[in-house]
């Protein structure tokens, strides 16, 4: 869940901030968003594996 929201609020900023860096070529900031966008992909992907993980152990969970 805290993954899912991290990676989220990172790809809204990377792309908001990419826009920004974008209009001014020389500063930093368009390596900044772009850490943001890979920072908040990670998260996401981290957040799928969980999630799938967790659907098999509930699977493999004997039933009573």
């Amino acid at each position: 869940m805290v993954a899912r929201f991290v990676g989220m609020v990172s790809i809204a900023l990377g792309f908001v901030i990419g826009i920004y860096g974008l209009d001014d070529a020389g500063s930093r900031w368009l390596q900044t968003a772009l850490g943001l966008l890979v920072t908040g992909m990670l998260a996401q992907g981290y957040a799928l594996y969980c999630s799938v993980k967790r659907m098999q152990e509930l699977q493999d969970r004997p039933k009573s």
